[in-house]
């Protein structure tokens, strides 16, 4: 009977301490994992792909129709500025020009005769007039026909590349049409297209420069030129950058691929980098739980979220938050404003996950 009355005594030592630490477990604070708030104001590098572009690239025609009498270049020439790069059929151009003058001499010749008079008041100022105009009329008709010859050769605008020959020799050719396409010698250009959200801060990029697949290990540095006020039909804004080398650097040829890097500054916005588990979004409202070493205690503020990084932290802007507070890495969903909370310890060798 006695033994009875002390197991008995034991049951219900065990049970009045296991509720005694179901109540303690109830009055406990939530434990929280605690993270510090970092300083994320740095340079932050863009890339986009881009193209080599020759600084020039322009298909050249004549300015009269007719027949190609020479073409001068083949693909691939390198021409000098000035340079004959084709002819057409002149003949018909020759015997408008001969025409021209013989009326301009004649008319010439009669309209001096006349203004001479008119300065010895032998004639009327009607006579002059119409003497005057005359000339000045077939002066003009004489330098057209000049000109109308001067077109059927067709010259290098500037030293480069024959890109493609477009006729060949007994073609004929409209005014206007396209007959060979150069490119310059000069230093390439590299083009990129710029989404909408970068082209809005493109007064913060500070530094260019770009990268070849071929030409592993270079860096080629990158000068702005402009970039276009209006976007295109994908909403993207070109950009043309000049490319820079250096002597003993090898020059990239129009048409390849290139991955351009833009190294841009936050501007006077000041980041800050927290965890992505600390970022609570809650009634349209987004916010982060800092915390309090002293009293344990946990203080909601709103931020905004600029930049998800691929390490897992977010950056963010607030002007309650700054550089080495402390704020909620994890359990934002299970905490209130104003409440206490217990940190997690860090996790060791001997003590993985923080459990003891």
């Amino acid at each position: 009977m006695r033994r009875l009355d002390f197991l008995l005594t034991g049951f219900l030592a065990v049970l009045l301490t296991s509720c005694g630490q179901r109540v303690q477990n109830t009055d406990s604070k939530p434990a929280v994992k605690i993270d510090t708030v970092l300083s994320a104001d740095r340079q932050i590098a863009l890339q986009f792909p881009g193209r080599v572009k020759a600084a020039q690239d322009i298909s050249l025609s004549f300015r009269v129709s007719g027949t190609i009498q020479y073409m001068h270049v083949n693909d691939g020439a390198y021409v000098r500025k000035g340079q004959l790069l084709a002819e057409l059929d002149p003949t018909d151009y020759q015997i408008q020009l001969d025409a021209a003058e013989a009326e301009y001499q004649s008319v010439k010749a009669e309209a001096e005769r006349v203004m001479a008079l008119y300065k010895e008041n032998v004639t009327t100022p009607d006579a002059n007039d119409k003497a005057v105009y005359g000339l000045r009329q077939i002066t003009a008709k004489y330098n057209h026909a000049k000109d109308q010859l001067a077109y059927t050769r067709l010259y290098a605008p500037f030293s480069g590349y024959v890109q493609k020959r477009l006729f060949d020799s007994h073609e004929t050719v409209a005014a206007g049409m396209p007959v060979v396409s150069i490119i310059s010698e000069g230093s390439p250009e590299v083009e990129i297209n710029l989404p909408a959200v970068e082209y809005i801060r493109r007064q913060q990029f500070t530094r260019y420069y770009c990268t070849f697949d071929i030409y592993p290990h270079q860096r080629y540095a990158l000068e702005l030129i402009s970039v276009t006020p209006k976007a295109n039909a994908n909403q993207l804004y070109t950009m043309r950058l000049q490319l820079k080398k250096e002597d003993k650097q090898a020059v990239p040829s129009p048409g390849m691929n290139t991955m351009v890097t833009i190294e841009c500054s936050e501007g006077d916005v000041r980041n800050l980098s927290v965890p992505g588990g600390a970022i609570l979004r809650e009634n349209g409202r987004t916010s982060i739980f800092l915390y309090d070493a002293s009293s344990h205690a946990i203080r909601r503020c709103d931020v905004t979220v600029t930049r998800l990084l691929s390490d897992g932290r977010c950056l963010i802007t607030s002007g309650e938050v700054n550089p080495g507070d402390l704020v909620v890495a994890s359990g934002v969903h299970h905490v209130k404003e104003g409440e206490q909370v217990e940190p997690l310890l860090p996790a060791t060798e001997t003590n993985v996950g923080g459990l003891l």
